[in-house]
């Protein structure tokens, strides 16, 4: 194998690291250490929701200030620094114990987990396009899974080791770290110019799309719908009585279900196009959330899981390339500007069930408004009426 055919590979994996470092652990190790964080610390689930709202509105920060021109040529440097980042925040977060703070390391860990999806997004799609193997963009979004799977084998022995919380987010940190180290050797260039394109030129502004203007509005949507269950689906566990063990179980099927799931729904791209892709995905997913809430035992959150790490990283990734489709001239502003709309979303929902769960006592009504808002994505994204393949 030569060093130009390695070299597509190399950096799909490399993508496939940095996103299981800074989203499905860096973002989503939250999700199972909650419940401990929870009852050791004496919150409520509207703390819970301000605190993982506080990330995503870091995420969203971190996504307007890639979309800056400022940016041009800085791709590798910002991508590590970020994941340089998130391994002294997912440290400090195990040594914090006040709410303020958690919103401060949270806030933080959100703006560098958008600098890691941008600028490590643009390196590897660009990178991949250049070769013409636009086909491992599904390894790339895999990692999310695969971090989301090391995060739940983690709290999993934390509960064998008798450590708590605490514990977890050190560990997390120590994953990190080795990941740095591997991206840093492995994607040793930044974004790659396309033949006879000038170095030094900037992009575009956006053009003026009513088809764009949707899929980023059923993008925010969706964002808002994923990320209630994608918080407390542990809590939920958690508050059915369980056990830490099938807390564990369900967070590793949920991760288990989404490292493949970009390549799964990629056989339906290619049948019924992007944009049907992601409405049928939401449509899914909505399932899945009533069913972690509606359906008694263990089943529920089992199904749930599996629907909702099954979905969400397939619909993420598909959402932004029906969108670089309607801007191609300018695939780092849009890809800014959709993970903007998504980092809105998500700002929203984990507040609003948090609340929502504090007043009634359970997440089943924050679960149900989480179902209407994946159908109402679903809907919008529909009517788009543009088939893409």
């Amino acid at each position: 194998m030569t060093p130009e055919t390695a070299a597509p590979q190399r950096y799909a994996i490399a993508g496939l690291i940095a996103m299981a470092a800074a989203m499905g652990i860096g973002r989503f190790v939250y999700t199972p250490l909650l419940p401990g964080m929870m009852e050791g610390l004496s919150i409520g689930a509207s703390d819970a929701g301000l605190i993982a709202s506080a990330n995503y509105c870091g995420y969203l920060v971190g996504a307007l200030l890639a979309a800056g021109g400022w940016a041009h040529g800085m791709d590798r440097r910002l991508m590590l620094a970020g994941l340089g980042v998130n391994c002294l925040l997912l440290a400090w977060m195990g040594a914090a114990d006040t709410l303020p703070v958690f919103l401060a390391l949270r806030f933080l860990a959100g703006v560098a987990s958008a600098f890691v999806m941008i600028f490590m997004g643009s390196i590897v799609f660009s990178r991949l396009a250049l070769a013409g193997r636009s086909d491992l963009q599904a390894a790339h979004f895999g990692g999310v899974g695969g971090g989301i799977a090391i995060s739940a084998l983690l709290t999993g022995g934390l509960y064998w080791a008798d450590a708590g919380w605490r514990a977890g987010w050190l560990g997390a940190a120590v994953i990190s770290l080795i990941a740095f180290f591997a991206v840093y050797f492995l994607a040793t260039g930044g974004a790659a110019q396309a033949v006879g394109a000038p170095t030094t030129a900037r992009e575009p502004g956006l053009p003026r799309s009513p088809a764009l203007t949707r899929i980023i509005l059923a993008y925010g949507i969706f964002g808002a719908g994923y990320i209630v269950t994608a918080t407390f689906l542990v809590a939920i566990v958690r508050q059915s009585g369980q056990g830490p063990l099938f807390e564990a179980t369900v967070w590793l099927v949920t991760g288990l279900a989404g490292a493949p799931s970009v390549w799964l729904w990629g056989k339906a791209v290619r049948r019924i196009g992007l944009t049907a892709t992601f409405a049928l995905g939401c449509l899914v997913e909505a399932v899945g959330v009533m069913a972690s809430v509606g359906v008694p035992g263990p089943a529920g959150p089992l199904v749930g899981g599996a629907l909702l790490g099954g979905t969400f990283i397939a619909i993420t990734a598909y959402g932004l390339q029906a969108a670089r489709q309607l801007a191609p001239a300018a695939p780092r502003r849009v890809f800014a500007l959709m993970t903007a709309s998504f980092g809105t979303g998500q700002i929203i929902g984990p507040i609003l069930a948090g609340f929502g769960a504090d007043w009634t006592g359970s997440f089943a009504a924050p679960s149900a408004g989480a179902a209407v808002a994946l159908v109402a994505a679903a809907a919008i994204a529909w009517t788009g009426g543009r088939r893409q393949g």
